[in-house]
């Protein structure tokens, strides 16, 4: 089947031709000045923060040759080459992970069910009155912008050392993390399952239970566990403080250049990230597969 092509006239075609590379140049020149805009606040940052490229450049070994400490035995050998002397507290270790794993499990839920009970109340299209909306929205942000080391440090001073100070500051921050993105979850769900319940005479409670929390049940699930991995990584740090786990043992070992015992607490944290990532990453996989089937 023979297919007519237009041909359009020089003098029309040139206009376009001229057009189009006007539209380029202004698009490629818009480009180029914010990329020009980007360096220049790139390089203010820089100023501003104090950094120092030849300080960087000047140092760089002293962190090349820590990594080369923490590999090496008191004896001189490497730690690979006597895993036995390496991870000598290979039990003791083993059990403060399992402690910080816990107290992660434990502030996670805690926060979850905390967000869970406050997403309704901060997601536009659910939200019961607006001046409750607004409450629990700075609320949520109250909890998510100080960070959880800050509050961990809170609460060593307000209740002692030991875990129940982390359990504590993950429950806040992951209160105010989780509620942020349950209520955006919420805030693009159908609503015409909400107007059916609602026309029926139920409740506010009502819609929410069996309107809306149907329709976001795995995205909430998901966003938790993705909380609780994260919350993992964050539990070891506040060891630093005094908030139980293994991070008050990797904070003696750092200030007590124990270096053999840094790489060995960190390579058992990293194993224990990596374990949890997986798990977590497949039970997701499965819970918005489920969802999408």
């Amino acid at each position: 089947m023979a297919v007519a092509v237009s041909v359009l006239p020089e003098q029309q075609l040139a206009a376009l031709n001229d057009a189009y590379r006007h539209a380029v140049a202004r698009k490629r020149l818009r480009f180029a000045i914010g990329a020009a805009i980007a360096v220049a606040a790139l390089l203010a940052a820089a100023v501003g923060a104090e950094v120092n490229l030849s300080t960087f450049i000047a140092k760089i070994g002293n962190f090349v040759s820590y990594f080369d400490r923490i590999f090496t035995l008191e004896s001189g050998a490497r730690v690979w080459s006597d895993p036995g002397e390496w991870f000598w507290g290979f039990h003791k270790w083993l059990a403060l992970l399992g402690e910080t794993v816990l107290i992660s499990y434990v502030g996670t839920l805690s926060g979850a069910v905390l967000a869970l009970l406050l997403n309704f109340v901060a997601a536009k299209n659910t939200a019961p009155q607006p001046w409750l909306r607004i409450v629990a929205m700075r609320y949520l942000e109250f909890c998510r912008t100080v960070p959880d080391i800050v509050f961990a440090l809170i609460f060593v001073i307000a209740f002692g050392l030991g875990p129940m100070a982390g359990v504590l500051a993950i429950a806040i921050h992951s209160t105010g993390a989780l509620g942020k993105q349950f209520s955006e979850i919420v805030e693009n769900v159908d609503m015409k399952p909400v107007e059916g319940v609602r026309a029926t005479g139920a409740g506010w409670f009502s819609c929410m239970r069996f309107a809306v929390l149907p329709q976001v049940a795995a995205g909430f699930a998901g966003y938790a566990l993705l909380r609780f991995e994260m919350n993992v990584r964050g539990a070891s740090v506040m060891g630093f403080v005094g908030a139980g786990g293994i991070g008050q043992e990797l904070v003696v070992a750092i200030r007590k250049f124990y270096y053999s015992d840094v790489s060995a607490i960190l390579l058992l944290i990293i194993a224990t990230v990596f374990v949890i990532d997986i798990g977590t990453g497949v039970v997701r996989g499965r819970l918005f597969g489920g969802q999408r089937a």
